[in-house]
């Protein structure tokens, strides 16, 4: 079955059968930051955006994505938000394996988007679900708190250039 969809800024008929995962479709467009880790969808490794919401592509059938924006990590990467984000896990310490690096840097970029200011409590809710042991909940709540800040910072030294201009 044909199924349109946005991958990655990119309109697509993807070819789907009956047993395929949005993660299997992805593999097999050599989209390789989503990785078959827990094979439950629950450890991170399997993370796109659907919709601008980070979902485990493990057990999203292909089917239901029809008409919907797909981005996986390797076209987030190109954007100003990535790069809050990263530069706020360095900030912290954190050294991202590979491995869970979609996960979490989704989780980010979603309380980035739907937080301004998350408390300690909503963060640990949000990141329990992370088994990778690359990172403590405590580093990485401290990085997406970073992240907050250089998000926040670079919107307002835009907003500053664009008021002067």
């Amino acid at each position: 079955m044909n199924v349109q969809v946005n991958i990655n800024g990119k309109e697509e008929i993807i070819d789907v059968q009956a047993n395929d995962t949005l993660l299997t479709v992805l593999r097999r467009k050599k989209i390789i930051s989503v990785k078959d880790g827990c094979e439950q969808g629950c450890c991170g490794s399997c993370t796109v955006l659907l919709d601008d919401k980070p979902v485990a592509s493990y057990i999203i059938s292909p089917l239901i994505v029809k008409g919907c924006n797909v981005v996986t990590l390797e076209y987030f990467e190109q954007t100003e938000e990535y790069k809050d984000i990263i530069k706020g896990f360095n900030q912290a310490g954190i050294h991202l394996c590979g491995y869970c690096n979609a996960g979490k840097i989704f989780a980010a970029h979603d309380i980035l988007n739907w937080h301004q200011r998350p408390t300690k409590e909503e963060l640990a809710s949000i990141l329990s679900q992370f088994s990778c042991p690359c990172t403590d909940t405590v580093t990485l709540a401290n990085g997406i708190w970073y992240a907050i800040a250089n998000k926040h910072k670079r919107e307002n030294n835009r907003d500053k250039k664009e008021r002067w201009n």
